[in-house]
């Protein structure tokens, strides 16, 4: 379990580090600048990251017996 739980350092890293390499205003993506296009997205991401992480934690499954 403690293994899976490293995917959370990957949205950590894509707010904090991915706005040096994509801080542009073009392209836009439906509308937005493409920096925040990106922070969107990962904030989005990073919830379906957080559900991987709970749903593969043993502590959080009941007991079928």
């Amino acid at each position: 379990m403690r293994s899976i739980r490293w995917l959370a350092v990957i949205p950590f890293l894509a707010l904090i580090v991915g706005p040096f390499f994509v801080n542009r205003a073009t392209p836009v993506i439906l509308g937005l600048p493409f920096l925040l296009a990106w922070i969107v997205a990962w904030i989005l991401l990073t919830s379906l990251i957080m559900a991987v992480i709970y749903a593969a934690d043993p502590a959080n499954r009941e007991d079928e017996t």
